[in-house]
């Protein structure tokens, strides 16, 4: 529930302590030597920004102009500048008066790369609202909504839960958005709302297992999503330590394994997963069986460097840095 602004910098010179008595000598002063040592990752807090939400935040997005950023929580999404720390303003609050009708939860907002008046925000029941603070100050009435027109035919027990939207990204551009919910990445055009442009499949081969995941509550877990550097490649994770990687143009997706077993010495090449069902055989050993597949070794968390081609990828309590 608390903020902080981290200062990370490299310290890349120290005094030595065995020349500290040394050094260069004045009438008045005795000057340490310094020397080139090695180089250091620092890291300090700069402020801290508390006491603004009641439930537990879920995004944090700094803005385009570089002073101010916005925080999320379940029901509220607060405006804060950089250098204020006790004073915030709420852009969005959907706490209703009788908690009892509360229906759906905010999880997840993000600012426009660009444009720093435009934010959005997902909610549990799937759509994502797109804001302009210049409207009003108070956002409560979304200038853009975009939502997945729903089957009555296909909807049964577990259709809400697993429409739940887990992440939202723009693109760096700013033009798309990507969307996780539970089976599946979306991109969306921010100039059509009907419909999403183009759907990805993660996990397909858990459809079939959804009751089993809504008791042992892996049907609640949320997957974060990542554009690439260009936005031409996506990515998101899965379970047993399991992420996937899509390719936009061609459609063509890779199955890949984050653990201490699937990778030998400094450098090595993941090799590429595959998980089937129906009925399990003797499969080499980049073939999994759904029955297999660990749910308790999960990636909910990844990212994709913005300019290089390096992938962070967060698995228990493992992080890899993977590099193309």
């Amino acid at each position: 529930k608390t903020i902080k602004l981290w200062k990370v910098h490299t310290k890349a010179y120290r005094i030595d302590p065995a020349e500290s008595h040394g050094g260069f000598v004045t009438k008045t002063l005795r000057v340490p030597r310094m020397r080139h040592v090695e180089n250091r990752v620092d890291s300090r807090v700069k402020r801290v920004f508390p006491n603004a939400h009641a439930y537990h935040i879920n995004s944090i997005s700094i803005n385009s102009d570089d002073e101010t950023f916005l925080s999320a929580d379940d029901l509220r999404i607060n405006l804060w500048n950089h250098g204020i720390n006790d004073q915030c303003f709420n852009i969005v609050d959907i706490k209703p008066t009788n908690m009892e009708q509360l229906s759906e939860v905010i999880t997840a907002a993000q600012f426009h790369p660009k444009q720093c008046n435009v934010f959005m925000y997902s909610s549990s029941k799937g759509t994502i609202k797109l804001g302009d603070m210049r409207a009003a100050a108070l956002c409560d009435s979304h200038a853009k909504v975009f939502e997945e027109p729903v089957d009555p035919a296909g909807k049964n027990f577990f259709s809400d839960i697993i429409a739940s939207t887990a992440d939202v990204k723009f693109s760096h551009q700013g033009d798309l958005i990507l969307s996780r919910d539970y089976l599946s990445l979306k991109v969306w055009d921010v100039r059509m709302e009907g419909r999403s442009v183009e759907t990805f499949k993660v996990h397909e081969h858990f459809r079939s297992k959804l009751c089993d995941l809504y008791e042992n509550d892996c049907i609640f877990d949320k997957f974060e999503a990542c554009w690439s550097g260009d936005d031409t490649h996506l990515m998101t994770g899965s379970y047993n330590n399991h992420f996937k990687i899509f390719d936009r143009s061609s459609k063509r997706d890779v199955l890949l394994e984050a653990s201490r077993d699937a990778i030998e010495g400094p450098q090595h090449i993941l090799i590429p997963m595959r998980v089937y069902s129906g009925v399990e055989k003797r499969t080499p050993r980049n073939e999994l069986h759904v029955d297999r597949l660990d749910i308790n070794q999960k990636i909910l968390h990844a990212a994709w460097h913005p300019t290089r081609p390096i992938i962070a990828i967060a698995a228990v309590n493992n992080l890899y840095l993977f590099r193309q």
